[in-house]
């Protein structure tokens, strides 16, 4: 087996890891990695057929997004999950939990380690007897705590070569900024001032993919995650990964080759696990991390959640049917990610080239109206452009473009319901199923937008709002679970199964899901507060339709649909 793994690996990888680094540093990286890739087999062996199914729902939560004083977070977490979604969320999505110096784990200092306020290796584990895990790999960049960058500070060999450093006085002005921070961060070390590349913060400092030890290193962290049980990957930030001078250092290619090699050796050690890029970026700029169905196996639907916002604040599916007629599409073998809601705020790049310039500063104007926030952006031009608006995602949708109403929980229940029919495999956020509102308490005391949408409850003040009949968060948090036991039941929600939008006018969203057995389920839902009626199109009428929500035949002639309800129609 390790011969056939050594064997397959060149013959895969080898000329991507020449094209990067040249002959004779490749020729040392593939021994050296061919060597970790036989000693990962030999330890650890992965028996799963498929990467996904129907079953498919994704959980995303930090480790201790829910505490309690008798356990550490972790366990509080197991605890919670266990008795409230085990069978009903197939994966947990722990955000960064390793120890850490800021951005709530994205400021990485030990890959290798369980941040001691959170529990142990044990504790991950545990969670993932119960449940798959996704584990993030923060590629783009280290903590300036970490013991690599010391190094640095020291000029101590390896890892004194493991970051980007740059004259002041080279021009980066095409280089492509996700903040309004500097790019370049200023550094006393031993050998005087020097200047090291962090997009982020100056507390993140970008790693050098151009010296081939770093992307050993990585593979090692890599091999660890999924020995600990990891099956879903999560590259953060992957876009930023690679720099070129005179270029925008964005998407470059070298950074879709490092891609494709980290899927190649995924699929060697651990046949069923998921490779999933993060890249907030435009649609067609999100879509080639696919490659040629040779990249990642799934990436995040960055677009899905501002588009949602802005067809339920107007009442009106135009934009979202234009989107969703083209946006799913996929090459074999890989999917989508389904979200509305993460630990980040809602991406307004995606949203660019699908909304109206107007309508997206119109969407950040009622977002600020609903108690929410804006981050910013700094461009080559020196102006500073919205990046991304901070809100949770309940919140957001308190009101419409008439402002405040009485509709926020149906209308919310709405946008999960349609995140849930779509193509491909949704992703819940913790705070989202628990119908969260912003946290400006949270967000004052650790000085940072996003942290207006992550939460940290008190597991018996939570339990309790969960267990008041009529609180908006039992009221949520049942009725998704309700759908979420519906939908695992059917197979035409299974994230290949081909999906089709079917125009019912604009205060509709329809699409259709189907498979080559003409077994279909129509998925429609009232984006707007008033009751609509509607006649299904001839392909659709002359049939008896039951409702997988309410389980009751339907009649075709009309259908009437009550403010912001979703029907999930299959033939009786």
């Amino acid at each position: 087996m390790s011969r056939d793994i050594a064997k397959e690996f060149f013959d895969r990888a080898g000329q991507k890891l020449v094209g990067l680094y040249g002959e004779h540093q490749a020729d040392i990286l593939i021994d050296e990695l061919i060597s970790l890739l036989q000693h990962h087999v030999a330890q650890k062996q992965d028996c799963r057929l498929e990467r996904w199914d129907e079953r498919d729902v994704i959980l995303i939560t930090y480790g201790d997004s829910i505490c309690a004083p008798d356990k550490n977070p972790l366990q509080t977490l197991n605890s919670f999950l266990s008795r409230h979604l085990e069978g009903l969320i197939s994966t947990i999505h722990i955000l960064p939990f390793f120890p850490y110096s800021s951005d709530d784990g994205f400021s990485v200092i030990d890959y290798t380690t369980v941040n001691p306020e959170l529990g142990d290796w044990d504790d991950i584990e545990r969670i993932g007897t119960t449940f798959n895990l996704m584990i993030d790999l923060v590629i783009n960049h280290v903590s300036r705590e970490s013991l690599w960058f010391i190094d640095f500070i020291n000029q101590r060999p390896p890892a004194c070569y493991y970051f980007w450093e740059i004259d002041p006085g080279v021009d980066l002005n095409e280089v492509v900024r996700p903040r309004k921070s500097n790019l370049l961060t200023p550094v006393h070390t031993h050998q005087g001032m020097k200047y090291v590349w962090s997009t982020f913060s100056e507390d993140q400092i970008d790693v050098n993919f151009g010296n081939p030890n770093v992307f050993r290193e990585f593979v090692r962290i890599l091999l660890l995650y999924l020995s600990r049980g990891g099956r879903f990957i999560r590259l953060d930030a992957i876009a930023y990964l690679w720099k070129k001078l005179g270029t925008g250092c964005i998407n470059l290619p070298e950074t879709h080759e490092i891609v494709k090699i980290l899927r190649i050796i995924m699929e060697l050690v651990a046949p069923a696990s998921v490779l999933l890029t993060e890249t907030n970026v435009p649609k067609e700029q999100n879509r080639s991390y696919f490659g040629d169905g040779d990249e990642a196996h799934m990436i995040y639907h960055f677009s899905l959640a501002p588009l949602l916002l802005h067809a339920l604040h107007h009442g009106r599916s135009s934009a979202l049917n234009d989107w969703a007629r083209e946006g799913f599409n996929a090459p074999e073998g890989c999917t989508y990610l389904n979200f509305t809601a993460s630990h980040d705020g809602i991406g307004l790049r995606p949203a660019e080239g699908l909304l109206p310039q107007e309508e997206i500063d119109s969407l950040v104007e009622m977002m600020h109206q609903f108690g929410g926030f804006v981050s910013m952006k700094a461009n080559p031009d020196g102006q500073d452009t919205p990046y991304e608006i901070n809100i949770s995602y309940f919140d957001a949708l308190k009101g419409t473009a008439r402002g405040v109403d009485p509709w926020q929980v149906p209308r919310f229940l709405c946008s999960q319901i349609i995140l849930l029919g779509l193509q491909g495999i949704p992703a819940l956020y913790i705070q989202s199923l628990l119908a969260s509102p912003n946290d400006l308490v949270g967000m004052e005391k650790s000085g940072r937008l996003r942290s207006i949408n992550r939460r940290k409850w008190q597991r018996d003040e939570l339990e309790n709002l969960l267990e008041s009949p009529g609180t908006a968060n039992e009221v949520v948090f049942n009725e998704l679970k309700r759908i979420l036991a519906i939908r695992q039941k059917e197979k035409l929600f299974h994230p290949e199964v081909p999906q089709k939008v079917v125009d019912l006018g604009e205060a509709f969203f329809a699409f259709q899901r189907y498979d080559e057995n003409d077994s279909a389920i129509l998925c429609i839902s009232n984006l707007t507060d008033q009751r609509q009626s509607i006649e299904l199109p001839g392909q659709f009428s002359h049939h008896t339709w039951t409702d997988l929500l309410c389980e009751e035949d339907v009649a075709d002639d009309p259908i009437c649909f009550e403010p912001y309800q979703t029907m999930w129609l299959k033939k009786a």
